[in-house]
């Protein structure tokens, strides 16, 4: 079944904005929350999960713009809620920030987003080909710049041999209980983050973080046909999670460079030759380059009027996760000569004289141009 809208979903227009996002899926999170629906919890969760896809690629200007752009192709793998799922994590994550503090009050957040595990960080890293690349596939090696698990102590935060302490604050909650009115509430305890214990003795590595700062070769396989502006998803190649949670993607948004000979569109390439008058009137054969490097052949007939297209059929641009190719099409530009020699003129001239064309000289005539010193005798032979 085809992917709704994610701003229908939201019930928001085209251009609305960032706060109108949030409040419109503030709303939804509410409504279609698993424990205010205890009797229709399946049907609310996979709203909830529709809802929160929606949320997340709207809501990042980065992807919202992608998604403008190419609709749910161009944002494919991009949220977490549709690559992984419905689950309390993510969830939480996403109610605690549009609900900060206030979704212990409301049971729609809580401490479980701290102190559990938490997927990393998505990475975009922008990459310029050629449109060869883009044709012919390639393979290439990045450096990327990413958080990585502590290799000291493997994301615990403590120095290796220590072990954390309860939290004198909460008593190891993680929560924090104060009486307001008649209400008793409970907040995310300030001292432990709502994870129930402290560190004491902070990895010297890590000074306590849990992740490290690393540069990464990563091998990258530029797939046939892709496009400017299109994203290759490399699954668990973004940052490290935090606690025992999943790594982030990394996202790599192409960028095709200009090509000093061919342009395309769609899957088509462009080559625009240019051949002379007579070759045009009286037709030839022509030598075609091609993306893959071969020359290809082309009968242009006799007659061939300027911007005539001939089409080299699978020459072109593969499509992408897709057989077959594109074609090349050969746009024909038939070139006018700026200098004549003495006998090109007279030929010229007599050639106008059989058809029965008539030149008119003047200050802004094309054949001035083309005649240059042979027009007295163009002019003594009419």
């Amino acid at each position: 079944m085809a992917k709704r809208d994610y701003y229908e979903i939201l019930g928001v227009g085209r251009n609305a904005s960032a706060d109108e996002i949030k409040k419109a899926f503030r709303r939804l999170a509410i409504q279609y929350h698993p424990d205010k629906n205890p009797n229709n919890k399946k049907e609310a969760e996979e709203k909830f999960k529709e809802a929160a896809e929606a949320y997340e690629i709207l809501s990042d200007p980065d992807k919202r713009e992608r998604y403008n752009r190419f609709g749910h192709a161009g944002v494919q793998g991009a949220s977490r809620a549709g690559s992984y799922g419905f689950d309390f994590t993510s969830f939480e994550d996403i109610m605690s920030e549009i609900f900060g503090d206030f979704g212990d009050f409301w049971g729609v957040g809580g401490s479980r987003r701290r102190s559990g595990p938490r997927r990393g960080r998505d990475i975009r890293y922008d990459v310029e080909i050629s449109l060869e690349d883009s044709v012919l596939s390639k393979q290439t090696t990045i450096e990327i710049p990413r958080m990585e698990v502590c290799p000291v102590c493997d994301g615990t935060r403590m120095k290796p041999g220590t072990q954390p302490q309860t939290c004198p604050s909460c008593g190891g909650r993680g929560q924090v209980s104060f009486t307001q009115g008649f209400f008793s509430v409970s907040r995310t305890c300030d001292r432990c983050h709502g994870e129930g214990k402290i560190i004491t003795n902070p990895c010297e590595e890590c000074r306590g973080q849990g992740q490290v700062q690393r540069t990464r070769e990563i091998n990258v396989t530029i797939p046939k046909g892709i496009d400017n502006g299109q994203v290759i998803q490399l699954r668990g190649e973004g940052e490290a999670g935090t606690r025992g949670g999943p790594p982030g993607d990394l996202h790599l948004v192409v960028h095709v460079a200009k090509h000093n000979l061919f342009e395309r569109h769609g899957n088509d390439l462009l080559y625009v030759a240019t051949i002379s008058f007579s070759q045009a009137t009286l037709g030839t054969e022509i030598e075609i380059p091609t993306i893959a490097g071969e020359a290809e052949i082309v009968k242009v007939p006799h007659g061939t009027q300027y911007g005539e297209e001939f089409r080299l059929r699978g020459k072109g641009v593969p499509y992408l996760r897709d057989f077959g190719s594109g074609d090349l099409i050969v746009k024909i530009i038939i070139e006018t000569p700026t200098d004549l020699s003495d006998r090109e003129g007279e030929l010229l001239c007599e050639f106008a004289k059989l058809r029965g064309e008539k030149i008119i000289h003047g200050e802004r005539s094309l054949f001035d141009k083309i005649l240059g010193r042979n027009k007295d005798k163009c002019e003594a032979k009419e």
